[in-house]
């Protein structure tokens, strides 16, 4: 999601810096920025200048020090709320009175998180959706204390981005994940109860509602380790019994076949995260 955005900013122009505590991470970013450039490249969609001239916008460090002067900081790490409330709290410290902070968390309260800071006014949830480089539409969600000038501001950069920004009020899940979430997990106890295999699920999801991706391979570029823990989260938020996790998806999160990331997940992927096709007898 991290690298998403900043090829999604770089490629509109802005200057945009890489932050990550893992140096593997770090080193792998931009091999996956490559593959992703060189494929819009082979379509005709950028130029070879076109696509230096992104990749030279991107910068990498190890040091969060290095993001004292950023206009605004986009945090994704994983959705684990005390880690998030950490993370905020350093930024806070390191980054200049007028930055602006922002979240890509998918289900976790905004308020909480800005708690956290001496800012909360320049706190804002920014739920960018996957694939990041092709979808237009970024929730922006408000926390108790998020100003009028915040959103407008993130509204502009968005439009910038030529993204639209849809306003949302702090609820657990939002508008996107908390529809998304129970339709995959309804998805998964399909191939659970053997009515469909997962191709035939995604198919009928694809052609007849008109979607994108079906709701498993969703799934498996969401993450399911992170599916599940949005889920368990919205289970224990609303006690709705559309939230219950999908033991299927219990199983191959146990399993270690948690999707595109591992290459494995409802489908198999190689390593530039494309699907694997698999003859069926």
């Amino acid at each position: 999601m991290g690298r998403g955005i900043a090829e999604l900013a770089a490629t509109h122009g802005f200057e945009v810096l890489v932050h990550d505590n893992s140096r593997e991470a770090l080193e792998q970013a931009p091999r996956l920025i490559e593959v992703s450039l060189q494929q819009k490249l082979e379509k005709w969609a950028i130029t070879e200048a076109e696509k230096r001239a992104i990749q030279n916008r991107i910068r990498y460090t190890l040091n969060i020090a290095d993001l004292q002067d950023a206009d605004l900081v986009m945090e994704c790490i994983t959705e684990d709320l005390a880690a998030k409330r950490e993370l905020f709290r350093t930024l806070d410290q390191v980054c200049h009175k007028q930055t602006i902070l922002a979240s890509n968390t998918s289900t976790l309260s905004i308020t909480e998180i800005a708690a956290a800071t001496f800012r909360p006014d320049r706190c804002i949830g920014l739920h960018f959706m996957q694939p990041v480089t092709r979808t237009k539409m970024v929730e922006m969600v408000r926390g108790l204390k998020t100003s009028d000038e915040t959103v407008r501001i993130c509204t502009e950069w968005l439009r910038d981005l030529d993204r639209v920004g849809v306003e949302v009020y702090e609820s657990p899940g939002y508008i996107t994940t908390r529809l998304q979430a129970a339709m995959i997990n309804d998805a998964a106890n399909l191939v659970m109860e053997g009515v469909a295999t997962p191709e035939a699920v995604d198919t009928a999801m694809r052609l007849g509602m008109h979607m994108e991706m079906g709701p498993l391979e969703m799934a498996d570029r969401i993450g399911l380790d992170t599916l599940l823990v949005i889920l368990d989260r919205l289970w224990h938020e609303y006690g709705d019994p559309r939230f219950r996790p999908s033991p299927l998806l219990r199983k191959l999160v146990r399993a270690g076949h948690t999707g595109v990331e591992a290459g494995q997940g409802f489908y198999r992927y190689d390593a530039e995260g494309n699907r694997i096709k698999e003859d069926r007898p």
